[in-house]
């Protein structure tokens, strides 16, 4: 029997997926994820775009020292300084990868690039020699493939081979085509490309018609050997092609298929999580393989079925991604050791100084509430663990509201020892609260987004508030958790204002190419 081809994952999570507004992460965020990227067994890393930031060039730098495992990758347009900046980030990694790209759409090269074809090409060409001076790893990418004229897509892809690419990616830069049109694409590229036996061809496909991950697999089935994805689908717009969805589709049906990936399929609910929490960008309910209702069955008729067998309402099985059936549950009542035993359980090895540390957070949270369920311990290690300088922490709020009284808030923060105290007015307690610490902060962002949610089941469970702020151009996360939903909010905007007061300090000229 002949062995299934396999699929290259190619995780952008780093870099496309932190250009979705607010997703920002700092370096050691973004070497969190690139290790759990590692333990997910992705095959390449794009840790970013190296010559957009000083902080995005440390950040590509540092994970292709530390990182483990998969192809380290950086982007590049096709312009000298860009490849040399990528490769000065890449060069440590034990597998470097260059990935350099150019438009090739009509509506791109004339008005945007303000060039012709052929000039396009020979730039194209150039662009891949001169990586090639520093890697024999090299991918290009013709952006915005998908409106691009079919016969000088072509043209412009057995060129770049020839100059030595080793992968040639096509894009669905604007996610504007449909699974049997994109499949076409690639079945004709390898009908009218004559060396492209010489190359990997990947896809990288947006979701604005929701259907990123359906014209991945579309191209998938015509040949296309790698994927270009993101953790929980977030990217550019509508997001990218969803790894965990890609992954699952062609393990779930590999009757179809006959293809493997090196996905160890059991990191997938722990990288989602991760992902999920750093960003701020909650996952939601309904999403495919990694919601919270993904494995949820409330009709009597399909519980009667997953009872007496699992595979009448479930094509797969929870525990193959990470998720867990029965949850234990923690009271007040539970021990160090128990709710160390469930940390690992859930993949966090604790050391001992943390570990009391969060043992008190979580006696003070059990003490609020009946039951501490995993998603509420996730919530205090991230807590714990947040690597946000912390200028101003709250230390008093008191909040005042009801029928026919003015809504006024007291906020005391604590700022490098000082105490500061300010009350204000405002539409509801949470609008009075952030309104009392714009006086004390002096920021005054534009609060673009607010999100509530319950982290756990119960009238006792705790609020989970992300907010996403703008303040000159920038735009934040900020995310808090209590059991009392106001001081949730007050912990979240405090979270976002120490975000921008640091970022503020730090900010380089950040450029954004998208392919």
């Amino acid at each position: 029997m002949k062995k299934p081809d396999r699929v290259i994952i190619f995780d952008t999570t780093l870099r496309d997926g932190e250009q979705s507004p607010g997703a920002t992460l700092n370096i050691s965020e973004k070497l969190q994820v690139a290790k759990q990227l590692a333990d997910l067994g992705v095959d390449v890393i794009e840790a970013g775009f190296p010559v957009s930031s000083p902080g995005d060039f440390e950040a590509v730098q540092r994970i292709a020292k530390e990182v483990k495992g998969p192809e380290i990758c950086g982007l590049a347009r096709a312009v000298k300084g860009d490849i040399d900046a990528c490769w000065n980030a890449v060069k440590h990694a034990k597998k470097p990868r260059i990935h350099t790209f150019i438009a090739t759409s009509d509506l791109h090269i004339e008005r945007k690039l303000k060039m012709t074809r052929q000039q396009v090409l020979e730039r194209a060409v150039d662009a891949v020699r001169y990586a090639k001076k520093h890697t024999d790893n090299v991918e290009f990418s013709p952006e915005d493939a998908v409106r691009s004229d079919l016969t000088y897509l072509c043209s412009v892809v057995e060129a770049v081979i020839d100059a030595g690419a080793t992968t040639v990616n096509i894009p669905d830069t604007v996610g504007y085509s449909i699974p049997v049109e994109f499949g076409k694409i690639i079945r004709t590229l390898f009908e009218r490309v004559v060396n492209i036996q010489r190359t990997v061809i990947s896809v990288h496909c947006h979701n604005d018609l929701g259907l990123a991950v359906a014209n991945s697999l579309a191209a998938v089935n015509a040949g296309a050997r790698q994927v270009e994805c993101t953790v929980n689908g977030i990217g550019e717009r509508a997001g990218n092609a969803a790894l965990e969805e890609v992954v699952m589709a062609v393990k779930t049906r590999k009757d179809l298929f006959q293809l493997i990936t090196n996905i160890k399929t059991k990191e997938i609910a722990k990288s989602s999580r991760l992902v999920s929490k750093l960003t701020g960008m909650a996952v939601q309910p309904n999403k495919a393989i990694v919601g919270a209702n993904a494995f949820s069955h409330s009709s009597g008729i399909h519980q009667d079925g997953v009872i007496k067998y699992r595979t009448t309402y479930e094509i797969m099985n929870p525990e193959d991604v990470g998720i867990e059936e029965s949850t234990l549950l923690l009271t007040a009542r539970s021990g160090r050791n128990g709710v160390n035993s469930r940390l690992k359980y859930l993949g966090y090895h604790i050391q001992a100084k943390e570990l009391d540390k969060l043992f008190d957070r979580f006696k003070a949270l059990a003490d609020k509430k009946k039951y501490v369920f995993d998603d509420d311990l996730i919530s205090l290690v991230d807590e714990g663990r947040s690597h946000v300088p912390e200028l101003f922490a709250l230390e008093y709020l008191n909040t005042s509201s009801g029928t026919g009284v003015v809504p006024t808030a007291t906020i005391r923060l604590k700022k490098q020892g000082k105490t500061l105290q300010e009350a204000a007015c405002g539409d509801g307690p949470v609008d009075a609260a952030y309104k009392a610490i714009d006086k004390i902060v002096n920021i005054g962002p534009k609060l673009i987004d607010y999100q509530l949610r319950a982290i756990s089941s119960g009238k006792d469970a705790q609020g989970d508030v992300m907010v996403k702020v703008e303040h000159n151009g920038m735009v934040v996360s900020g995310k808090g958790a209590s059991t009392d939903i106001i001081e949730a909010s007050a912990k979240a905007y405090l979270n976002a204002m120490n975000k921008l007061s640091t970022a503020q300090k730090s900010q380089g000229k950040q450029i954004k190419e998208h392919i």
